[in-house]
């Protein structure tokens, strides 16, 4: 498997850190709806995501299809995929 740079994992595991913070908060939310406090939190971790996708697909290529437009040429057959490292 292709090596990647130590910008790529830290940046990965941000995003994934983020994500984690993002479904616990959600979780909590369903049961609690009227917490403010919560969903201030839930919506700044929502910036901080958007943020943090930007800047890895920037300079790393896209983490899904369709949230991303495609570099020339297209690379999306390139590995490693974020879910094989």
């Amino acid at each position: 498997m292709k090596q990647m740079p130590p910008e790529y994992y830290s940046q990965l595991e941000e995003i994934q850190t983020i994500d984690f913070v993002l479904v616990e908060l959600t979780l909590y939310l369903d049961t609690h709806p009227n917490d403010m406090d919560a969903i201030r939190q839930y919506n700044e971790y929502i910036k901080l995501r958007k943020t943090a996708v930007k800047k890895f697909e920037k300079q790393f290529g896209a983490l899904s299809h369709g949230s991303t437009y495609s570099r020339h040429p297209w690379d999306w057959k390139e590995a490693p995929w974020p879910w094989q490292v």
